[in-house]
């Protein structure tokens, strides 16, 4: 089954489902990629949250339109404070899509 179809004027590859990737490096420090594809247009958020549910930090919060996207996370809080070592989750919300993975800081 593709996973992509081929937009006929562009000739770019859009994904045919949403999907939010593993973060790499994981575990990471100080940085990490997270990457998320899009089949349409969608507004778009993902956020950061600690082990006890606490929002670390919204790293989007936009439309994004169909396609492959990446999204770096430097490790840090919405004061722009070093997050502290251990595990989080990122969540991506995109229109009727969400989904929730796990990642470690390590210092």
């Amino acid at each position: 089954k593709p996973e992509f179809t081929l937009d006929k004027l562009s000739g770019a590859n859009t994904p045919m489902a949403f999907a939010l990737n593993a973060n790499y490096p994981n575990p990471f420090n100080p940085m990490t990629k997270i990457s998320f594809s899009l089949p349409a247009a969608q507004d778009v958020k993902l956020s950061v949250y600690s082990l006890d549910g606490r929002l670390v930090a919204t790293l989007l919060n936009e439309t994004r339109g169909p396609g492959q996207h990446d999204v770096v996370w430097m490790g840090r809080d919405e004061a722009g404070h070093s997050a502290a070592s251990g595990t989080y989750f990122y969540r991506l919300d995109a229109g009727p899509y969400s989904q929730v993975r796990k990642m470690t800081l390590m210092k």
